[in-house]
């Protein structure tokens, strides 16, 4: 596939290196020649130093020949000119990096298509909601939601005190008469070594596993992992960034107790006028004699997500020994997630990787509907939809030929989601969710071209 990055910050030298991993043809575009020389050296990649509104740049990276182009600049107004030009000039799909949340509010209002910008992401907007899907699943660390929740990914690190620790996940199965959930990746605690379960595959104590599982699923993973299903209502976010912003105003419509400490005393003010259920201080968040009188003690949830990761993390490693149940950090540098359960932090969140996750469901062949990277894993959840020429049409699970580093973790049928064993039929219109190891996945998109 063909595809134009037009911004080589943060986002767009994340994703020009995820996308140069996969053998893509990437043109990277940016104004600064520090930015272009690094990917330059680092990647395999064509990079164009100019500005891609101007369309003789757009040309002379073939936009006329590109399936996708991503536009992920620090300016939105940059974003949508050059998303529009693309289009205009060849380019058969556009991604625009946005920070204006009513953009993604009243898309289908105004009709972003119309102008050539097939979508919009907005990493900020991702951040949040990754928050308030983890206080949701509180007991776990990692979780993702597919079809609204028909089926959902869940993350977690398993303790001494996990009844299935010991038996093999045909023993697990048996614990339950109906089976909910399925395990669809292992990484033993330790190594880096990421693992797809199969029946005879054994479960150990320190094991970051993560399940697929349905509605009654998500109870008996409380159960058997021994972790109990935390309360939460009162949360303390530190950072009045468009992240901290958005999730102060999506938890406080879901009735959450929000305390917002922002350091800058201008910015705290604005905060306070538009989030009027949320009770916001102007202090800094890295002292602790703040937190005891903001009483953090009292908090179950802390969530650090100013522009500092360092902050981030070590106000979260506070907040942990004051006895707050759940710490959320944002953080910039991936390699903090190899550290992620070592440190005493619940779930570290990226704004990189979850819009690279978001956009890589345009990449993929196939009638890929979603896709997300599994933190801290080698390893990627991809939701396909099953066409009727798709080779898996009408076969039972079982007669599938599906590589060993990969498994079907669920099926989303009619809104409604399965845990699918070898007895389950497969039809046309069956949303499917498979664990893939990297080098498998081009083996699994041929099951549904």
């Amino acid at each position: 596939m063909k595809i134009i990055i037009a911004g080589a910050g943060e986002v767009g030298f994340h994703l020009a290196k995820l996308l140069s991993y996969e053998s893509q043809d990437i043109t990277l575009i940016d104004t600064v020649s520090g930015n272009l020389e690094y990917a330059d050296s680092h990647l395999d990649i064509r990079t164009i130093k100019g500005n891609a509104t101007s369309i003789s740049v757009l040309r002379d990276a073939q936009v006329q020949d590109i399936d996708l182009l991503i536009s992920v600049t620090a300016s939105e107004t940059t974003n949508i000119t050059v998303c529009v030009l693309a289009k205009q000039l060849g380019a058969k799909r556009t991604i625009a990096r946005i920070s204006n949340n009513e953009f993604l509010e009243n898309k289908d209002e105004v009709g972003f298509k119309k102008f050539g910008i097939d979508e919009l992401i907005s990493p900020e907007v991702l951040a949040a909601k990754e928050i308030e899907l983890l206080l949701n699943q509180s007991a776990f660390s990692d979780t993702y939601e597919f079809e609204d929740g028909a089926l959902t990914l869940i993350g977690t690190t398993l303790s001494r005190t996990a009844s299935f620790v010991g038996k093999t996940v045909k023993e697990a199965a048996q614990i339950f008469p109906e089976l909910h959930f399925m395990p669809i990746a292992i990484q033993r605690f330790g190594t880096q070594y990421t693992l797809i379960p199969r029946g005879d595959t054994q479960f150990k104590e320190g094991d970051q596993v993560y399940f697929t599982t349905i509605t009654g699923g998500v109870d008996e993973l409380h159960k058997l992992t021994g972790k109990s299903k935390q309360t939460i209502k009162n949360i303390m976010i530190l950072g009045g960034s468009s992240i901290g912003d958005k999730t102060a105003k999506d938890l406080c419509e879901a009735k959450f107790n929000i305390k917002l400490i922002e350091s800058d005393k201008e910015k705290a003010f604005d905060l306070a006028d538009r989030l009027p259920k949320a009770m916001v201080i102007n202090g800094d968040g890295r002292n602790v004699e703040l937190l005891e009188e903001e009483n953090i003690h009292d908090m179950d949830a802390f969530i650090a997500v100013t522009g500092n990761s360092e902050t981030n993390i070590m106000s979260c490693l506070v907040a942990k020994s004051k006895s707050v149940q759940k710490t959320i950090a944002l953080v910039e540098n991936m390699d903090y997630f190899q550290l992620s359960h070592s440190i005493g932090i619940d779930t570290l969140i990226n704004k990189k990787l979850l819009a690279a996750n978001n956009i890589f469901r345009y990449i993929r062949k196939g009638e890929v509907v979603a896709m997300t990277k599994l933190n801290n894993m080698n390893a990627e959840l991809l939701e396909f939809e099953v066409k009727a020429t798709s080779q898996i049409c009408d076969q039972y699970i079982r007669d599938i030929d599906i590589p060993r580093s990969a498994t079907i973790g669920g099926v989303v049928r009619e809104g409604k989601g399965y845990i699918a064993l070898g007895d389950f039929l497969i039809k046309e219109g069956d949303r499917i969710v498979v664990c893939s190891l990297p080098r498998s996945i081009k083996k699994v998109e041929k099951l549904f071209d």
